[in-house]
């Protein structure tokens, strides 16, 4: 709807001399905050400067361009002080969102703003010395919904997963496990691989002395030296490490296209150093440490190559930017962190420039996950793995679940696992990426509220309707229709807006609310409005319909799987 008013104001201002684009005038564009303004508002304050009049007169004028009799779309456009307020044809609109949502199904929504567009984004790109945490989470739900915000917008997505594989938090484990581990095994403790190794870190950082450091630094030397044991050791544990997170990975419905390895990366990296100082990019100073001088940037100095030859990890970043271009064609390259590493992330840009490489290339920063308890430290053992997170919120679902239906044991597992995979991700993803969050699993997993079990259970009741009913119409006439009746084609009609929005702004979170508000105002609906056995049972019964279609529609864009029972 829009759109149609885009384009009323275009020729309208046109008739006034003011040319804008289709883009600024949809971004003036607000809605009112009571429904006796209308649905749509264009204000008139920014046009008083350029016409050299108030802006209510501006309005009128508008209004007298736009003409006496309102297009079929409106049943009235009025003006009130310096705004042109659209009121929408109902009936009309309802017809138009039930039919568009039924039969384009999944596609509804749906763009091309992003035709030809090859973008890789990067997630969650862990370090292989510890289990997957709350923060890989995070970081995992807000990788997997731009790719599928992108992917709606018609982009092609490579989904990428830069393994952190070597370096001395790698060696700090592998110490660990050579004086403690008396060559157990996963198998032997019963444990999942991944923590089995992770178990070694934690150990290390406990005992920590300087001789240990000094034993770490010293493998390390070891490992890029090509030395038969150390790299025996350390494929072993990497190994325990990637098999762990395969299993994480696939519990939460993250698939990636491509694995790159810092360990096959690095020396391309080194080499790009070295021809860095030879052009004089990069200054190596006499103890042998190679570092390049970013006052000019206000990043200060930046070591990159250590006394002992040794790369820290922004040398893999420099060689696998160019890689990966190389490989893949891309148009973009967008890296899922933390915005603790905003600071790597100037560097690695501002260091990729020089080199003459200018590329497309974002950081999607995002704000830690705290918990009531405080802050996680991998280090201190105090992190919550991702495993154990996930488990504990299946319980608390199944709880849940076991006080509403008796249910095969097979069945209460896989939905109590859908539910908490639900809780988890809205959770992660409602809040504003940019911000810090604080997540509670009793919270998450409550069936009322702003939460993803909450919107399951919307769906749900919707999909019980629907079990009831008759065969659907798509072009169901309606007579009348109640406040709640058009509250919900509303927010049904704003669907296309919020995903073009998240897809301009990287932002899931505009698809995380949308779906709650969209959840709640059918739950409005459906204590207001009888569907079957109505007067307008037809027209009600397509417009349920149409809210199962959407919001599985934005669900999916958040990773969110739906449930027609709970």
């Amino acid at each position: 709807m829009k759109e149609v008013i885009v384009k009323l104001l275009k020729k309208a201002l046109k008739g006034k001399d003011v040319s804008l684009k289709d883009e600024e005038i949809l971004n003036l564009i607000e809605v009112p905050p009571s429904q006796d303004m209308g649905d749509y508002a264009f204000p008139c304050f920014f046009l008083s400067k350029q016409l050299h009049d108030n802006p209510s007169q501006i309005a009128i004028e508008l209004r007298e361009k736009i003409g006496n009799a309102p297009p079929t779309d409106f049943e009235d456009i009025q003006t009130q002080g310096p705004y042109i307020n659209f009121f929408v044809n109902r009936k009309s609109l309802a017809r138009q969102v039930i039919w568009d949502a039924i039969t384009q199904k999944k596609d509804f929504g749906e763009s091309k703003l992003g035709k030809g567009k090859r973008t890789m984004i990067e997630f969650p790109s862990p370090n292989t010395n510890k289990p997957l945490h709350l923060g890989h989470l995070r970081n995992m739900a807000i990788g997997e919904s731009i790719s599928r915000i992108l992917e709606f917008n018609d982009e092609k997505i490579i989904r990428a997963n830069m393994n952190n594989d070597r370096g001395i938090h790698i060696c700090k484990s592998m110490v660990a496990y050579k004086k403690w581990g008396r060559e157990k095994t996963p198998t032997d403790k019963k444990e999942k691989s991944d923590h089995f190794v992770g178990d070694f870190y934690v150990m290390f950082n406990k005992k920590k002395t300087k001789k240990l450091e000094a034993e770490a630094q010293e493998m390390l030397q070891k490992w890029e030296a090509g030395d038969g044991n150390t790299l025996l050791l350390w494929k072993l544990m990497n190994g325990w490490a990637l098999n762990g997170f395969k299993e994480t990975y696939k519990t939460f419905g993250i698939k990636h296209d491509v694995n790159y390895f810092e360990s096959k990366v690095y020396k391309k990296g080194k080499e790009m150093i070295l021809d860095g100082v030879k052009e004089g990019i990069f200054e190596q100073a006499k103890n042998g440490e190679i570092k390049i001088n970013l006052e000019e940037e206000k990043l200060g100095e930046k070591i990159l190559l250590r006394k002992d030859g040794t790369s820290v990890y922004i040398v893999f970043d420099l060689a696998l930017a160019k890689i990966k271009f190389e490989d893949y064609k891309l148009n973009k390259s967008f890296y899922v962190v933390g915005n603790e590493q905003d600071y790597h992330f100037n560097v690695l840009f501002s260091i990729l420039k020089k080199l003459g490489f200018e590329k497309e290339m974002k950081h999607i920063s995002y704000g830690m996950v705290n918990l009531p308890t405080g802050k996680m430290k991998s280090r201190e053992g105090t992190v919550v793995d991702a495993d154990d997170l996930i488990e504990q919120v299946r319980l608390l679902a199944e709880k849940e679940l076991s006080k509403r239906d008796k249910l095969s044991k097979t069945e209460l597992k896989k939905r109590s696992l859908i539910i908490a995979l639900a809780a988890i991700k809205y959770l992660l993803l409602k809040v504003d990426i940019n911000k810090n969050m604080l997540f509670n699993p009793k919270e998450s997993v409550s069936f009322e509220g702003d939460t993803g079990p909450y919107i399951l259970y919307s769906y749900a009741r919707a999909s019980s309707i629907m079990e009831k009913a008759p065969s659907v119409q798509k072009k169901a006439e309606v007579n009348e229709l109640e406040e709640k009746d058009i509250a919900l084609v509303k927010k049904l009609s704003q669907f296309p807006e919020i995903v073009e929005s998240a897809y301009k702004n990287l932002n899931p979170s505009l698809v995380a609310n949308y779906s709650y508000q969209l959840a709640q105002t059918f739950n409005e609906f459906y204590h207001n409005c009888k569907v079957i056995g109505s007067e307008e049972e037809a027209f009600r019964l397509a417009l349920v319909q149409s809210f199962r279609q959407v919001l599985k529609n934005a669900l999916a864009l958040i990773g969110i799987e739906t449930l027609d029972k709970m």
